[in-house]
């Protein structure tokens, strides 16, 4: 599953994990977040503006977020 960061804080939204406090179970594809979504954490970007960034999965746990 993908992953995408917010370019002003950092914050990732990862596919598998969801974000259940914003009403995304874990799961939930980024294609079904809605556009008008805004970063949880300092609701400054719009979706649009999140870059696609590699999963938990991918990175492994060496490598910080």
């Amino acid at each position: 599953m993908s992953a995408y960061r917010c370019p002003a804080c950092g914050y990732v939204y990862e596919e598998a994990a969801g974000n259940p406090r914003e009403g995304f179970p874990p799961g939930t594809p980024w294609g079904e977040v809605p556009d008008e979504w805004h970063c949880p954490d300092c609701g400054v970007r719009d979706k649009v503006d999140f870059v696609e960034s590699p999963s938990r999965e991918e990175r492994g746990p060496d490598e910080a977020e």
